[in-house]
This record gives C-alpha cells, sequence and structure tokens, in this order.
C-alpha cells in the first residue's frame, strides 16, 4: 500500500515536471484576433464605401454648377483631396489585431524562484529640459515609479537626462534617491499600484482592499508624511531656484556649477544609486540611477530631444549596456509595475524577439476633464489606428513610453525568415491562397536575405568579454576599424559593447575608467563625422524625431509590436488648456513638414525595399495630414460663400442623384460605427476626434504648413517650447479655463464668425425674398451649422469660465470677416461679367 502511494507520488511529480516543461515551451503571447463577424462586415463597408465614392464623384464631375462655377470647382478639388486622405488612414486599418501576453511562462522560463534570474537588463531614459516647466515633483515621481518596478533590480538601470543643465533638476534627482530608499521597499512589501506616490496617494480607492499585512496601514500613514515632507524639500529647492545669483549657481562644496551656461558646460554624470550607491531600508540593493548632462558648446548642432537621446545611448552602452532600451517623458510615470515584463514577453519570444525593434504602449493620461474637449486622450489614434498598423508591420514610435531593441538603434538588419519577406499580408489575409511567387521576386527575396545575414551582427560573446584585441581577427572580416570608427564614433569601449548582443559589459572592468569614457562619449563633437542620427540611434532632421526613428527601422525590415495589456503600462500629464494645445498640435505637424520636405519621405525613401505597402502608406498619411488644412478650411469657409452670394455647391438634384448622396452619407456613418464597435472605441470619443480634426486642421495645421515651407525654402527656424506640465493649483482643471493668446487662434476665429455672417445674410435674405427661397436655404443652413457643430469645442475654449472671449480675438476675427464678407459681395469672383451686368441691370443687346 505504502509503495502503491510513493509510485503515485512520483507519477504525480513526473507529470508535474512535464506540465512545468510544457508551459515553458509555450509562447509568451499570441494574436487575439478581432471576431471575423465585425471585421469581415467592416471590410465589405469600406469596399462599398469606395464604390459609391466613385459614383458620388462621376456625379460630382459631370454635373457642374453653371452659375457658381468656381465654388463648384473648388468644393470638388476639396472632396477629391478628402477621399484620398480617407484613403491613405483607412487602408492601414485593415488588419486590425489584439495581442495578450503570459507574464506566468515569462517568470516560468527565465526568472524561476530560488535561481538566478535571466531576464535581459534593460536601461530606462527618462528626458527633461527645463525643470520650470516641466516642475522636479513630476520627475520625481516617475523616476520614483522606475526605481519600484517590479523586475530584478540588478537588470534595472535608470538614466535621467537634464538637457538645460539646472542644478534645480541636480538636487532633486539627489532628494529622489534619498527617498527611494525608503518608498521602494514599501511599494515591494505592500504590492502597491501604481508606485509613483503622488498618483498613488490620491486614488479615491479602497487602499486596503486585497491588503492583509496588519502593519500595512500604519506603514502607509507614516510613508504619506514621508512623502509630504519630501514635497516640502522639493518645492523648497524650486522655490529657491525661482532667484538665479548674480554670479551663478554654487554647489554645497561651494564650487560653481558646470552648467550655469546651459549652452557651454562641459558633460556631466553622477550615478546617484547601484552597486556602490548605498542600500534600501530593508539593506537590499537598488536599481542604477545616473544623472546624465550631455557637453554642450557654441557652433555645435545639438539636435535637441533626438540627440539627447543619443547621448543616453551611449552612456548607457558604456555603464551598464542593457540589451533593451526603454524611453519616457519625465510626465510619464509607470503606471504598472509589470510594464518591463510585459515589453519583455515580445521581446525575449524565440518567435518575436530577432525581429523586433521595439515594443510600443499606448498612451494614457491623468488630469484630462470628463468629455475631454480637446481629444488630449487622442483614444481614436491609439485604439484603432495602431491596433491597423498592428497587423501589418507594427506600430509606429510616438515618442514615449517604447521599449527598443538596442540592435535596432544600432542601424543593423534584422534576421528574417522566408515568412518574414511575403508580400502585403493584406494579400495573404483576403484570397483563400497563395499565389506562385514570380521568379522577379523570389531573386529580390534572395537578395535580400542575403543581405540580411549579411548585415546582422554575429559575433562570440565570450570573445567580446575578453577586450577588444581578442576578437580584433573576427571583426576585421566584417569591417576595418576606420569603417568602425566612422559608424560609431572613436570609442573603442562603446564600439564593444556594440557586438554584445545579450547586454553587459565585461566584469573585470574599471569603474573609473568606464565614467571617464562616458563623459568622452557624450562630448558636444563626438558625433563628427560618424552616422549618429543618419543611420544609427534617434534620427535628425525633424521636430518629431520618433516618426522618422521608427520609419526607418521599419525600412531595414524590422517589425515593433503594441502592447495593450488590461492595465495601463503608462499615464502621462497632457495639456488641457486649449492654446498649448494647439502648439502641441502645431509642434507635430511642423515636425510632419519637415519629413515631407526631406530625403526621408515615406512616399519614396527606401521604395522596394521591405517596408510593406500598408505600412508605407500609413507613414505617408502621418506626413501629408497638414496639408489637409488648406482644402479643410476652403470647405470650411464655403457654406458662408454659399449664404452670402445665394449661391450653392450642388445643383438641383434628382431622385437618382439623391440616392448616392444619402448612401455616402450612410457608408460614412457605418464605417464609423463598425470601427468603433470592432475597437471598443466610445462614440463620444469619436466624436470629440472628429471635432479636434477641424479645429486643428483650421488653426495649427495651417500654420504648421506655412511655417514648414518657410523652414525648407528659407532657411527660417522656428523654435518650438516645451509644454508646461505643471499641476493644476486652482482647483481640478483649473488650467482648462485659462487663456493665452496665440496667433493659432485667429483662423478658426475667424472661420466661426464668417459663417455666423452667412447665416444671418442667409435667414435674411429668404426673410425678404418670400417662402420659396426657404426651400434651398435649409441645406446651405444646415452646411454652415456643421461647420459650427465641429468648432463648438474651440468656442468653448475661447469663452473661458468667464464666457467672455479676448478682444483681441473679437477684434481681429470680426474685421477678418467683415472685410472677407464684403470684398466677396463686391468682387463675386464666381460669377461672370455678364451675370454680373445682369444683376446690375446694366445689360444691352449683347447680352
Amino acid at each position: 500500500m505504502q509503495e502503491e502511494e510513493e509510485t503515485w507520488k512520483e507519477l504525480a511529480q513526473m507529470a508535474k515536471i512535464c506540465k512545468w516543461v510544457d508551459d515553458a515551451r509555450l509562447p509568451l503571447s499570441r494574436i487575439v484576433p478581432i471576431p471575423a463577424n465585425q471585421l469581415n462586415l467592416y471590410r465589405i463597408v469600406i469596399i462599398l464605401r469606395l464604390i459609391i465614392l466613385c459614383f458620388f464623384f462621376q456625379y460630382r464631375v459631370t454635373h457642374p454648377v453653371r452659375d457658381a462655377y468656381g465654388l463648384w470647382l473648388v468644393s470638388v478639388i476639396c472632396e477629391i483631396w478628402f477621399a484620398l486622405s480617407w484613403l491613405l488612414d483607412q487602408f492601414p486599418k485593415w488588419y486590425p489585431i489584439n495581442r495578450e501576453t503570459y507574464l506566468d511562462r515569462l517568470a516560468l522560463r527565465y526568472d524561476r524562484e530560488g535561481e538566478p534570474s535571466q531576464l535581459c537588463p534593460i536601461d530606462i531614459f527618462v528626458s527633461t529640459v527645463d525643470p520650470l516647466k516641466e516642475p522636479p515633483l513630476i520627475t520625481a515621481n516617475t523616476v520614483l515609479s522606475i526605481l519600484a518596478v517590479d523586475y530584478p533590480v540588478d537588470k534595472v538601470s535608470c538614466y535621467v537626462s537634464d538637457d538645460g543643465s539646472a542644478m534645480l533638476t541636480f538636487e532633486s534627482l539627489s532628494e529622489t534617491a534619498e527617498f527611494a530608499r525608503k518608498w521602494v521597499p514599501f511599494c515591494k512589501k505592500h504590492n502597491i499600484e501604481p508606485r509613483a506616490p503622488e498618483f498613488y496617494f490620491q486614488q479615491k480607492i479602497d487602499y486596503l482592499k486585497d491588503k492583509i499585512q496588519p502593519s500595512f496601514v500604519k506603514e502607509r500613514r507614516a510613508m504619506k508624511r514621508e512623502y509630504e515632507e519630501f514635497k516640502i524639500r522639493i518645492n523648497a529647492l524650486v522655490a529657491k531656484a525661482q532667484k538665479v545669483p548674480e554670479e551663478g549657481w554654487t554647489m554645497a562644496d561651494g564650487t560653481a556649477w558646470p552648467g550655469n551656461n546651459p549652452r557651454d558646460h562641459p558633460g556631466m554624470i553622477q550615478v546617484f544609486l547601484g552597486h556602490s550607491g548605498g542600500l534600501d531600508t530593508d539593506g537590499n540593493e537598488l536599481p542604477r540611477l545616473v544623472y546624465v548632462s550631455r557637453e554642450k558648446r557654441p557652433g555645435f548642432q545639438h539636435h535637441k530631444k533626438a540627440g539627447a537621446m543619443n547621448a543616453l545611448i551611449r552612456v548607457s552602452a558604456v555603464l551598464t549596456n542593457g540589451a533593451y532600451l526603454l524611453n519616457v517623458d519625465c510626465d510619464h510615470y509607470f503606471n504598472s509595475s509589470k510594464a518591463l515584463r510585459e515589453a519583455m514577453c515580445f521581446m525575449m519570444d524565440p518567435a518575436l524577439g530577432r525581429k523586433t525593434c521595439y515594443v510600443q504602449f499606448p498612451q494614457r493620461f491623468d488630469g484630462i476633464d470628463l468629455h475631454d474637449r480637446y481629444a488630449n486622450r487622442n483614444i481614436v489614434f491609439f485604439d484603432i489606428n495602431m491596433k491597423g498598423l498592428d497587423g501589418i508591420q507594427g506600430p509606429m514610435y510616438v515618442g514615449t513610453g517604447c521599449c527598443f531593441n538596442r540592435q535596432a538603434l544600432y542601424g543593423y538588419d534584422p534576421v528574417l525568415t522566408e515568412a518574414d519577406l511575403e508580400p502585403n499580408i493584406v494579400v495573404k489575409s483576403c484570397c483563400g491562397g497563395r499565389k506562385k511567387k514570380s521568379k522577379s521576386y523570389m531573386d529580390n527575396k534572395n537578395r535580400m536575405m542575403k543581405r540580411t545575414e549579411s548585415s546582422a551582427p554575429i559575433f562570440n560573446m565570450d570573445d567580446i568579454e575578453e577586450g577588444i584585441e581578442g576578437y580584433e581577427d573576427e571583426r576585421s572580416m566584417l569591417m576595418s576599424q576606420k569603417r568602425l570608427e566612422k559608424r560609431f564614433g572613436q570609442s573603442p569601449i562603446f564600439t564593444a559593447s556594440t557586438f554584445m548582443t545579450q547586454g553587459g559589459i565585461p566584469p573585470s572592468t574599471n569603474p573609473a575608467s568606464l565614467l571617464k569614457e562616458a563623459i568622452h562619449v557624450i562630448s558636444c563633437g563626438y558625433e563628427d563625422k560618424t552616422e549618429w542620427g543618419k543611420e544609427i540611434g534617434w534620427i535628425y532632421g525633424s521636430v518629431t524625431e520618433d516618426i522618422l526613428t521608427g520609419f526607418k527601422m521599419h525600412a531595414r525590415g524590422w517589425i515593433s509590436i503594441y502592447c495593450m495589456p488590461p492595465r495601463p503600462c503608462f499615464k502621462g500629464s497632457a495639456p488641457i488648456n486649449l492654446s498649448d494645445r494647439l502648439n502641441q498640435v502645431l509642434r507635430w505637424a511642423l515636425g510632419s513638414v519637415e519629413i515631407l520636405f526631406s530625403r526621408h519621405c515615406p512616399i519614396w525613401y527606401n521604395y522596394g525595399g521591405r517596408l510593406k505597402l500598408l505600412e508605407r502608406v500609413a507613414y505617408i498619411n502621418t506626413i501629408v495630414y497638414p496639408i489637409t488644412s488648406l482644402p479643410l478650411i476652403a470647405y470650411c469657409v464655403l457654406p458662408a460663400i454659399c449664404l452670402l452670394t445665394n449661391k450653392f455647391i450642388i445643383p438641383e438634384i434628382s431622385n437618382y442623384a439623391g440616392m448616392f448622396f444619402i448612401l455616402m452619407f450612410a457608408s460614412i456613418f457605418a464605417t464609423g460605427i463598425l470601427e468603433l464597435r470592432w475597437s471598443g472605441v466610445g462614440i463620444e470619443d469619436w466624436w470629440r476626434n472628429e471635432q479636434f480634426w477641424v479645429i486643428g486642421g483650421t488653426s495649427a495645421h495651417l500654420f504648421a504648413v506655412f511655417q514648414g515651407l518657410l523652414k525648407v525654402l528659407a532657411g527660417i527656424d522656428t523654435n518650438f517650447t516645451v509644454t508646461s506640465k505643471a499641476n493644476d493649483e486652482d482647483g481640478d482643471f483649473a488650467e482648462l479655463y485659462v487663456f493665452k493668446w496665440t496667433s493659432l487662434l485667429i483662423p478658426p476665429t475667424t472661420v466661426l464668425v464668417i459663417n455666423l455672417v452667412g447665416m444671418v445674410a442667409g435667414i435674411s435674405y429668404a426673410i425678404n425674398s418670400g417662402y420659396q427661397s426657404w426651400g434651398p436655404l435649409f441645406g446651405k443652413l444646415f452646411f454652415s451649422i456643421w461647420v459650427i457643430l465641429h468648432l463648438y469645442p474651440f468656442l468653448k475654449g475661447l469663452m473661458g469660465k468667464q464666457n467672455r472671449t479676448p478682444t483681441i480675438v473679437i477684434v481681429w476675427s470680426i474685421l477678418l470677416a467683415s472685410i472677407f464678407s464684403l470684398l466677396w459681395v463686391k468682387i463675386d469672383p464666381f460669377i461672370s461679367d455678364t451675370q454680373k451686368a445682369v444683376a446690375m441691370g446694366q445689360c444691352g443687346v449683347n447680352c
């Protein structure tokens, strides 16, 4: 009996081991397809809408309005451009997917309890410029959430880039490192979320839920008191920084702060925490925390954020050399302590990891008003467009909340298989079987495979760790020392690190020599005559360096992954004020215009390479969308012109023609509804996105087109300003109602006033002309009201909390609207001279 029991125990143990082995072999993530009944209907409606669009334009082009030919022509041109922009936006959403990760399988395979962790090391970058616009307390919370992340502490390093060389940032980071010794063990002991103290203590939830330790309440109360004292110290530093001494700042030891001149200072590096930076209050090691301020000198181009990120790549490679990098803005904290593990489910997956350049997380925001007046959440983009791209070649890089493969940033090509080199994914998803490949395709595929194999870094890590001399012969088989220096710069230690695909640094390395080399690689002249910013790292050439950087990786054949776990991994703050929001949109649009007129334009760059067709279409849409502002503002003014001149852009339509108009509008709404159905986006978010498309198109995008042309053609640069991330101190959403003057407000306000004037003129004309005039008037009024409804959030923003529009906006807008209306009525450019003569009773026999 006893022997039988032991046998059963052994069998159970063997079954457990077999299950453990099977689980360890399972994939770390999977694609969750959109239900076929939703997606197929969605695709059918898109095709039907395209067919209806063709019939619609056939009617519009063949039925001009004879008495308002100019109005008709402008409207048709605008509508054709809107149709093209819809196609560019629509087809990259043809194959949307969802994904889910298995953190338990990741732990089972790489992080088993009682054994050394096999998870890859990760270097995390935090970028900041101006501590007066990006409050140190917000940056401190971001850093604290990183240091408390659920990941092996010896595998995490946090690098803070201070591109303004501010002593305030340095001192606040020093205070943050001290507070982290208490905060990090508290987070890990009680497993709290989020691990940014400001946002954790702000939560209006039952914080006792799922907390079983009796000491939790007492320790939480003590920690909250500690955090309030920490805030007082940080705020005291901010208050002190408001008054800059004439002789500049001095450090605690009496020496002058090296960064007193932010445009002319040496490189600075300070390691606050890590292997030699002390322990937490429980005696455990903390992740490494490093302050970095790159060298700046007059006469050197510094490339703003992109240059700062490239400096961090080199510093981190010399000091820690994590196999993966994750960058966040200073106001984007870790909302989930599992964020790094979520990314590793893709990066360390044997099938996906070797060809994945980055894992992009969606942006989520705190502090936005309930109705999201100015579409700050960008829900439509993050929950619809990005999911669509994930089914092609991957989402775009959006500048924050992104985990990179370091090798992809170094400009290497991925090692691709035959399946990865298939043509367009849409062909595979729509057709029952695969067509036989042509000879030219097979030749192209073989050529690409050879390029992939030849450009991939194939080096033995053991040889690398022995030092540069140990693998000189092997390295020289690929490229000479001179070519390496031209590519990576004159740093043998950094160059050696680029071949260590699994990360890490040789254990025998002297820390002092590494720090000296780290200072060298952030010198202002290090990138001269190298490929930094051209083929390596963050790419230069646009204020939206994120688009360019992701585009270059996709063009090499890499794929990216969109990771949307149930709990948002990152949260940040967004500018809820109208003027700040428009300035933010202006910067994005200006970056797109810069790319459009650069050598990296997706329309022609790397044509015939590894960028999938629909991915290229998505990038083209990303850079041409500001141009839509030109037809958009013309189309928004057309209703007022029609009301002022008693003309219309459409002739009298028959029942047959009316059917096409009804089908056109029905297909537009059907596409939108089905899109909301498969994505889970709410109708209010969709409508806010539509409204802000008009608001941004008639303001920021319009300015971006002209500023971009000035920059490209005349060399006139437009410096962007850092958006303020300060918290509201006068109550919830106080910043929403603050008015800040900007010229961006004039065009949409003028459009509003012109349409209001047109409505008054149209109604007056109908009253004077009798009953028969009211029928045609309703179509024109509907057209004008539709424009005003789209601009309604803008109108509310102008009114502010006191419901009064600033005088300067009223004066400018009424002046422009009046001049436009009077000139139009006087000149009436879309009516021929003969028609004018008839209207004025001056026509003779020759008429």
